[in-house]
């Protein structure tokens, strides 16, 4: 029985899907539910499970661009499972049409009279390579063809192979040595003029679409200010222990910046808010988006209610968002929509930036990295974690009133993480009820 393999649809605004990659071969044994395909779509990467256990005929090639509801291959469910396949593996080759990674110099070819070198103790001629660097050098000296008392460490002649030779060929002519410079490079630089080359991705370019189109149609601005982080980073090595212990997950900064924001917007709803059909709406709930680097391209994974939730909720939603994200198992579903968004720059070294909106949505919160700065503390000079945070928002229904404001009032939540139970009022004045 021949069962069609079917492109999924990807959601209901995607018309086109790429097939990625295969990840089996042509004529291999899969089994029942089994992962053997990745699309791309201008959302998310996503995989397609073979419906029955059978041997794989593939009809489509990697790259190829094509509607939801497409055969892109069958599965013939009358073979015979190999009784080796468990031990030989099959099923879980190399992709069809795999390439080399991009990192891999492609070594352009030299005139066969200098590949051809005589190793001393074997009466054959072993064909050895020549790196980048020593084919430059011989190039730049003129000695292209060079091959007497070229003697290679390996199956590769290398920079410091052709100097030696060159400099016992001028010793033995009793001519002076040629002092050649060792410049210290590294393994990427090739040496030469080539060039790699990398497929742009469907998500990669609808995420470029995406942000030419925020700079186009938005009025983007962004505020900054600064948090000392003393007693978050308190908090968290304090209780870092016990939060494991319980919830199986590390204490992050993330959570309580996301629980600060949704607290916040409860003072400045416009930074919530977006503009659709001339008209302002600003929404009773705050779904978050938390932007994740992956290696197809950033990914926004949504948080929804956040305002709903704990800190310790919030924690375990993102690490299994994030996850899903970057095995490329998380739904349309759960990457649409979105009120409002927070990136973290900080984990990459980011010192500043300005984050760019992801519409429809009004502003994106930016976080960034970590550093003790000497900052007055009542009159004196003392040395504090530091992070600046940025707010890049829509001048169109957020004023600089709102944007500054909202950020100071995270700033005060995340110094004094006891006003993340209190909406963000202050303990005391709420204590003495003037508040």
């Amino acid at each position: 029985m021949q069962i069609d393999i079917i492109v999924p649809s990807a959601g209901e605004s995607i018309a086109q899907v790429e097939l990625a990659r295969w990840l089996t071969t042509d004529g291999a044994w899969v089994e029942k539910d089994q992962e053997i395909a990745e699309i791309d779509s201008d959302k998310a990467t996503l995989t397609i499970n073979a419906p029955q256990s059978g041997v794989l005929r593939i009809f489509a090639e990697e790259g190829s661009v094509m509607p939801p509801g497409k055969v892109i291959g069958q599965i013939d469910t009358s073979g015979q499972r190999p009784q080796d396949v468990a031990q030989s593996g099959e099923n879980t080759g190399q992709p069809q049409g795999s390439k080399k990674p991009i990192s891999e110099p492609v070594s352009p070819q030299v005139p066969q009279s200098s590949r051809q070198l005589h190793e001393a103790n074997d009466e054959k001629e072993l064909t050895i390579t020549f790196s980048p660097q020593a084919r430059k050098l011989l190039g730049e000296l003129g000695l292209d063809d060079v091959t007497q008392g070229l003697q290679a460490s390996g199956r590769r002649i290398t920079k410091k192979d052709v100097m030696e030779a060159i400099s016992a060929q001028y010793n033995s002519s009793q001519k002076p040595e040629v002092n050649v410079p060792v410049a210290a490079t590294s393994e990427w630089w090739s040496g030469g003029r080539e060039e790699s080359f990398q497929k742009m991705s469907l998500l990669r370019k609808k995420v470029a679409e995406r942000l030419v189109s925020v700079k186009n149609q938005t009025a983007m601005l962004t505020s900054f200010n600064e948090i000392d982080m003393s007693a978050i980073l308190e908090i968290r090595e304090k209780y870092k222990q016990a939060f494991l212990e319980k919830y199986g997950i590390k204490l992050g900064l993330m959570a309580f910046f996301t629980k600060a924001l949704t607290e916040a917007i409860t003072w400045f709803p416009q930074v919530n808010g977006r503009i659709e059909d001339n008209q302002i709406i600003l929404p009773r709930y705050a779904d978050v988006g938390i932007a994740v680097s992956t290696p197809k391209g950033l990914m926004v994974p949504v948080v929804r209610n956040a305002e709903r939730m704990s800190l310790a909720e919030i924690e375990l939603k993102i690490a299994e968002l994030a996850e899903k994200a970057r095995h490329n198992k998380i739904s349309i579903e759960e990457l649409s929509g979105g009120t409002i968004s927070i990136t973290n720059g900080g984990v990459f070294g980011s010192m500043l930036s300005t984050p760019i909106i992801n519409p429809p949505q009004s502003a994106i919160l930016g976080m960034h990295q970590i550093a003790d700065r000497p900052v007055a503390i009542k009159g004196r000079v003392e040395i504090r974690p530091m992070m600046y945070v940025a707010l890049s928002y829509d001048h169109r229904i957020i004023d600089g009133r709102e944007s500054v404001g909202f950020l100071i009032k995270l700033k005060e939540m995340i110094e004094n993480p006891q006003r993340l139970q209190l909406g963000g009022l202050d303990p005391a004045a709420r204590l003495l009820g003037l508040t």
